[in-house]
C-alpha cells in the first residue's frame, strides 16, 4: 500500500527519535530518571513504528535505511556517555560499545567509498547485543527512578554487553574480512 503524503512519515519518525536524543541528555543531565526512561522508550518504540511503516507502506529508502541506524547509534551512545559521566555504567564499558560502533560505522564507510554501496545486515549476535545495551540503559534508569539497589542485577547485565560487544564486533570482522559477506545495496522505492 503506498499513500500519497505518507511516504516520507517513517523517516519524519526516525528524525524526531534524533530530536529526542538532546532532550535524553538535559534530562539526564538533571538527574531526571523517570522522565528520562520515559523518553528512551518512547524513542524505542519509535523505532519499532518507523521500520513498520516503511514496510507496510512499501516507501522503504536507502535514506531511511542509513538514518535509521544513526538514529539508534546516537541515542544509545549518548544514554551511555551520560550514564558513564554520572557514574552508573563503568567507563570501559562505553569504550568497549563506543568503539564497536566505530568499527562497524568506519568499516561500512571504508567499504562503500572503494566498492559503493552495501546492505547491513545485523547478525543474530548483532541484534542480541542490542537488545542487552538497550535492558541495561532501561534497568539503571528504572534502578535510578525507583531507587531500588540491585548491583547483583546490574552487574550481570554490564557483563553480558561487554560479552556481546566483542563478540559481535569480532564476527563484524570476520564476517568482512575472511568470509567476505558483503552485499551489495539495490536500489529500493520511495524516497
Amino acid at each position: 500500500m503506498n499513500l500519497p503524503g505518507l511516504q516520507h512519515l517513517p523517516n519524519l519518525i526516525t528524525v524526531s527519535r534524533i530530536a529526542l536524543v538532546p532532550v535524553l541528555i538535559l534530562l539526564l543531565r538533571d538527574k531526571s530518571y523517570g522522565l528520562a526512561l520515559a523518553v528512551f522508550i518512547v524513542a524505542g518504540i519509535s523505532d519499532a513504528v518507523d521500520g513498520y511503516l516503511a514496510k507496510r507502506l512499501n516507501v522503504q529508502s536507502q535514506f531511511g535505511a542509513m538514518l535509521d541506524p544513526i538514529a539508534d547509534k546516537l541515542l544509545l551512545v549518548s544514554a551511555y556517555v551520560m550514564l558513564t559521566i554520572l557514574g552508573h555504567i563503568p567507563f570501559w564499558l562505553t569504550l568497549t560499545v563506543a568503539s564497536r560502533d566505530v568499527l562497524i560505522v568506519g568499516g561500512y564507510l571504508l567499504y562503500t567509498s572503494h566498492a559503493g554501496p552495501v546492505k547491513m545486515r545485523p547478525s543474530i549476535l548483532s541484534k542480541l547485543n542490542t537488545l542487552f545495551q538497550i535492558a541495561l540503559v532501561c534497568l539503571i534508569l528504572a534502578k535510578q527512578a525507583a531507587g531500588l539497589r540491585m548491583p547483583w542485577l546490574v552487574n550481570a547485565m554490564v557483563y553480558s554487553v561487554l560479552v556481546s560487544t566483542v563478540l559481535s564486533g569480532l564476527h563484524y570482522l570476520w564476517t568482512w574480512t575472511v568470509l567476505r559477506q558483503i552485499e551489495p545495496a539495490t536500489k529500493e522505492r520511495g524516497s
